[in-house]
């Protein structure tokens, strides 16, 4: 893989559009080393359609895109419900495979999977990790900016769960299909808070389902949802600090994220869109009695300043570390065992909230 580009084949490109459209392919052509070279759909018609369209061979299976010898990485940009068999035949056949985030539709399943990669490389899309401003705060706090840490607060919300939902997006309200609040917004947010303060050693978490129907954009006829569109979870960080975290859906206020760290000596304060491991966010920071002043991120963390403000940003950042873990045999980009940490956590909230009880992590 040194001595040419590595080659991507992409399940789920479509010539209609969609994320891999959007957000992958801007994200590939943006990393020098790293290409599409072809692209897996659901049926011959959308193959030929999106070959056409992208220009590279096009399959109607995930077992013909993996035998593909051009293909060195295969990214599978679909629902999470097929993320399980489109998954296990990319690694039968040995070839490293990106899988979008969530992993899968639960904790079993993550395990298998895992399982399954062995010593092939498989990534998770959890790219908020390789987020310049994320890596920077890791750094800051680790380095003693705000002291030791006592606590961390967390207030997100999301205009999804209950706002009008397009047909595309029904499935999302449905607890059992694993592409809920709690893992679609909840788990990118909690994963970043965790690069930054370390795990969460145990969970009390309230969960509730307050909309229990939402209209469909299209028609305004109303669709069940069984998803939580409320998530409140505290719990005590390696070291002490106590963390909480409180995520609220179909804000009609808007989207949001804020983090704020206090310490012994200091306090930082984080604030973004809805989804921060995607969006731009803004740092600030105080250290003993001094006013709050927003931090500039330093050059040295930004591989791809031109793309600052982007969606594609941390996506393009995710893209260069698996590039160089492919390269070189590194372990920066977050793999199978990475996401199976995070399931297992979701898997905590989700039985502490059944049953009102703490519930430690082992994490």
């Amino acid at each position: 893989m040194a001595d040419r580009p590595i080659g991507v084949g992409i399940v789920g490109l479509s010539a209609k559009g969609g994320w891999a459209a959007a957000g992958h392919l801007p994200a590939l052509a943006a990393v020098d080393g790293i290409e599409l070279r072809a692209l897996a759909t659901s049926s011959p018609a959308s193959a030929r359609a999106a070959g056409a369209a992208y220009g590279v061979p096009a399959y109607a299976s995930v077992e013909q895109l993996a035998d593909d010898e051009s293909v060195d990485l295969v990214v599978v940009a679909v629902k999470v419900p097929q993320h399980r068999e489109l998954v296990l035949p990319v690694l039968r056949a040995g070839v490293p495979v990106l899988s979008e985030w969530p992993l899968a539709v639960d904790l079993p399943e993550a395990e298998e999977l895992q399982r399954a990669a062995g010593a092939t490389p498989a990534f998770v899309g959890l790219q908020g990790r390789s987020s310049p401003t994320f890596r920077w705060l890791r750094d800051l706090v680790a380095q003693g900016y705000v002291g030791e840490v006592l606590s961390a607060t967390v207030v997100a919300s999301s205009t999804e769960w209950g706002t009008p939902v397009p047909p595309r997006g029904v499935y999302t309200l449905d607890r059992t299909l694993g592409a809920t609040m709690l893992t679609i917004a909840f788990a990118p947010a909690i994963d970043l808070v965790s690069m930054v303060l370390g795990e969460l050693q145990d969970v009390v978490a309230t969960t509730a389902t307050r909309r229990h129907h939402v209209p469909l954009a299209t028609t305004g006829q109303l669709v069940p949802m069984t998803a939580e569109d409320q998530i409140a979870v505290s719990g005590t960080l390696a070291g002490g600090a106590i963390l909480s975290v409180h995520h609220r859906g179909g804000a009609t206020s808007g989207a949001g994220f804020s983090l704020i760290i206090d310490g012994t000596d200091g306090r930082l304060d984080v604030t973004g869109a809805e989804f921060p491991h995607l969006g731009p966010v803004t740092v600030r920071g105080t250290r003993g009695h001094t006013r709050p002043a927003e931090l500039p991120l330093p050059s040295a963390y930004d591989a791809h300043p031109r793309l600052a403000g982007t969606h594609i940003h941390t996506l393009t950042h995710a893209y260069t570390a698996i590039r160089d873990d492919l390269i070189h045999g590194t372990s920066t980009a977050p793999d199978f065992t990475h996401a199976v940490r995070r399931h297992r956590l979701l898997d905590a909230i989700t039985r502490s909230a059944d049953t009102g009880r703490r519930v430690t992590t082992h994490l």
